[in-house]
């Protein structure tokens, strides 16, 4: 018997450093994804547009600066993209890098078609997997020309971001292939009218300001969907980004009893955005939403309103700090 336990314990044993040994070796592996045919344009009106979804509705600058410019972004403060925002989750610490084209912190030695390749399929220059806080992989060819000359019409901020750290569960989902990159599920458009209808709502919702992203509950260890798209429940914070707050993202769809947008009009819809932050912390880029063109938001309404209402009852969506939290689902 004794032997029996010896030998049962020694497999366990060899299993786990085999695991481990694995996970060591694996984690950081370097992944292939083609670089996209796109190259950087000195237009003055494309450079614009890159501009305006930068710091409008695709919020790039509510992650791409320094912590000590968040305020400043909030009101509205148009400063270089230098990057170090600090996330931390359970995969890990999580660093936006410096976007100017400085050559030695930045962009400047990276090419227009890495650049897209980070945005379009998750691998960073390096070949690494990057976590899904960009979800641009389905954005228009044009608008993704238009946000990667924005970002090389910059001045260069020399500003060095510490790398990421991933934690032990980080590497053993990376390891196992159970976080990987992520690339379009569709061919992405070649353009998209901007105007105020549904279908460029939708698009905004999807593929550029990530609505749906948020207001869809999700396992935050594999980022996979796991509620029914835009009927909130997806739970943020406490840390130091939330200032202590817990958020629970509401239900977006027009669902009468339980829905938020079955009860604002237009009108309001368009205040809200136009009021900016309320609760601190709130990880509602609201500086940046704030900035966002009528026409932009008449169209984001008028498609959260088309959705498919979803019963899901958000019974609170902000808890002060030590504030009792429901038990989750």
């Amino acid at each position: 018997m004794k032997k029996v336990f010896l030998l049962s314990g020694t497999f366990i044993v060899g299993v786990v450093v085999a695991g481990a040994l694995f996970v060591a070796l694996s984690w950081d592996r370097e992944h292939s994804a083609p670089l996209p045919d796109i190259r950087a344009s000195n237009d003055s009106a494309v450079i614009a547009r890159g501009k305006y979804l930068a710091f409008g509705p695709a919020h790039c600058a509510s992650c791409h600066v320094p912590m000590e410019d968040i305020a400043a972004v909030e009101a509205g403060a148009e400063i270089p993209l230098s990057g170090g925002i600090e996330i931390a989750i359970p995969l890990g610490v999580f660093r936006a890098p410096n976007l100017t084209p400085d050559p030695e912190t930045g962009i400047g030695k990276m090419s227009d078609a890495e650049i897209a390749r980070a945005l379009r399929f998750s691998v960073g220059h390096d070949g690494r997997c990057l976590m899904p806080f960009m979800p641009f992989q389905e954005m228009s060819r044009e608008d993704m020309v238009a946000v990667i000359s924005f970002l090389r019409s910059q001045p260069p901020v020399r500003h060095r971001v510490e790398p990421n750290e991933y934690s032990v569960l980080g590497r053993i989902l990376l390891a196992f292939g159970l976080m990987k990159p992520q690339g379009p599920q569709q061919p992405p458009p070649q353009s998209v009218l901007p105007d105020s209808s549904v279908e460029y709502g939708r698009y905004l919702a999807h593929s550029v300001a990530n609505c749906v992203g948020c207001h869809t509950n999700r396992d935050l260890q594999t980022g996979e969907f796991i509620g029914p798209l835009f009927a909130g429940g997806m739970r943020f914070g406490p840390d130091e980004l939330s200032q202590g707050y817990v958020f629970v993202a509401p239900n977006l769809t027009p669902d009468p009893e339980t829905g938020v947008m079955a009860h604002w009009s237009e009108a309001q819809f368009i205040a809200r955005f136009r009021s900016g932050r309320v609760h601190p912390g709130s990880p509602m880029p609201w500086g940046a939403f704030a900035q966002m063109k009528e026409r932009d938001l008449k169209a984001l309404y008028r498609y959260l309103r088309s959705l498919q209402p979803v019963r899901n009852s958000i019974a609170q969506v902000v808890y002060a700090p030590g504030e009792p939290l429901p038990a989750s689902d």
